[in-house]
């Protein structure tokens, strides 16, 4: 018989059971946890999973690897903190950043890049505070799925030169087509040939094997190996400060579209994991991601978002405890503040990562279509169609426009042209009495 939860006054969490599993059909709820040891591994288990996505976006960006995983740990546990410690999340790099950041490096420099995240970070957080005090239904409303999931696909779609040619000066799979096939075949090979959580880290496996064959081969940058040996093993990582662009402010602002939906998606699937109504956090999901991204912003990190390789965690494990990921985010700080291990993820070569990304962002744009299948977007209706539609081909052509001193690139223009051409054809219809509801005839299929 399961022992009645224990607690101590200075745990904010009662102990599930005996502390030592979880039985058949039970879940540990956020404000539970196991035994400490425990805890500890399942704490560790969630910086290897967000480990393999974290790392990668700023070796894309060219961020300081060390200083985004120190941002990601230190934005966790604010957000455990910003939600009352009732909602289990990892905040690591948020892909949706990568191409809009890429942009504005171009333009003004890192500086300006992290200004622009930093806005967004704002922003996001503003949307918390909204959400906080009047509710969740407008996001629905703003956003639906249709919206939703072409938003996500022309990102993913927007970022496929980048995984073939790098920034342009070819360090994606151009540069080493043999090691990013290898790469990518490990990964794929670790996803059917391992079960469960090895499974989850095939991003990671693959981008360990595809660094051994650089090895073997002489293909690591020997620039960054000398770097790895001089690297101490204690110290702070390499912090930049912001600089504040309108044209940057502009290609990043329109992330925050993405991180709304990924924030309510995460609050929805824990919610129905853990069988607890978390409407009333939503606001402080996107609060605390909005200050997360803040902070990472301003010291040279990466934007932040929920991560869902750590719903796949929860779920594998069925231990929701929140208490496991102060562990995670605890240690993702320690690792931040050993320069040896960011030096080390700065020798991965061109080829690790033009394999990994084709894989990556592939995922990215198929998620988008996953969004659309599970919520049931009806494409007979054209205005669902056109939304798509349009929006999916300016993102993934890069659809570019200028305007004095600002440049509007395809994620941003992709994802206007999704909310006006939804709101506005929707609005029409209503007017003219031509919704699908009401035509004699069904609207003929392409």
């Amino acid at each position: 018989m399961t022992q009645s939860p224990t607690s101590s006054r200075w745990s904010p969490w009662t102990v599930h059971g005996d502390g030592r599993q979880v039985r058949p059909g039970d879940v540990v709820q956020p404000d539970e946890r196991l035994s400490w040891p425990r805890t500890v591994g399942v704490g560790v288990q969630h910086v290897v999973a967000m480990f393999g996505a974290t790392f990668t976006v700023p070796l894309i960006t060219g961020f300081p690897p060390a200083t985004t995983l120190l941002f990601s740990g230190l934005g966790t546990l604010l957000f455990l903190l910003i939600t009352g410690n009732r909602l289990p999340s990892y905040l690591g790099s948020s892909f949706a950043f990568i191409a809009p950041v890429l942009a504005a490096k171009t333009d003004g420099g890192i500086g300006a890049a992290l200004g622009g995240i930093v806005v967004a970070g704002v922003a996001l957080a503003i949307v918390g505070v909204v959400v906080q005090v009047a509710g969740s239904r407008w996001i629905d409303a703003l956003m639906p799925p249709v919206v939703t999931g072409a938003i996500v696909m022309l990102i993913g779609l927007n970022l496929a030169p980048v995984a073939w040619d790098g920034d342009g000066s070819g360090t994606g799979v151009k540069a080493q087509p043999l090691i990013a096939v290898v790469t990518l075949v490990a990964i794929l090979l670790t996803t059917v040939l391992f079960r469960g959580f090895v499974a989850r880290l095939s991003i990671l496996i693959g981008v360990v094997v595809g660094w051994v064959l650089a090895a073997l081969t002489g293909n690591l940058d020997q620039q960054a190996v000398s770097g790895l040996r001089q690297a101490a093993w204690v110290g702070f990582p390499e912090f930049h400060t912001p600089s504040f662009d309108a044209r940057a402010v502009v290609l990043v602002i329109p992330v925050i579209l993405v991180l709304i939906a990924e924030n309510a998606g995460h609050v929805k699937a824990v919610a129905a994991m853990t069988g607890r109504n978390l409407d009333r956090d939503m606001g402080r999901a996107l609060l605390g991601d909005g200050v997360a991204t803040v902070l990472a912003g301003s010291g040279g990190g990466s934007g932040t978002t929920t991560y869902a390789e750590n719903i796949g965690v929860m779920a594998a494990t069925r231990v929701y405890s929140t208490a496991a990921y102060w562990v995670a985010g605890g240690t993702a700080i320690l690792l931040g503040l050993c320069p040896k291990f960011g030096a080390l993820i700065l020798t991965v070569p061109a080829g690790v990562l033009g394999g990994a990304t084709t894989a990556l962002y592939g995922l990215i744009a198929i998620l988008g279509a996953r969004i659309w299948i599970e919520s049931r977007v009806d494409f007979h209706d054209p205005i669902n169609l056109f939304t798509a539609a349009v929006a999916v081909i300016i993102g993934a052509a890069n659809y570019t426009l200028t305007a004095g001193d600002l440049s509007f690139n395809g994620i941003a223009l992709g994802t206007a042209a999704a909310l006006v051409i939804y709101h506005g054809m929707r609005l029409i219809a209503r007017l003219r009495g031509t919704t699908p509801e009401s035509r004699q005839s069904p609207t003929p299929e392409l």
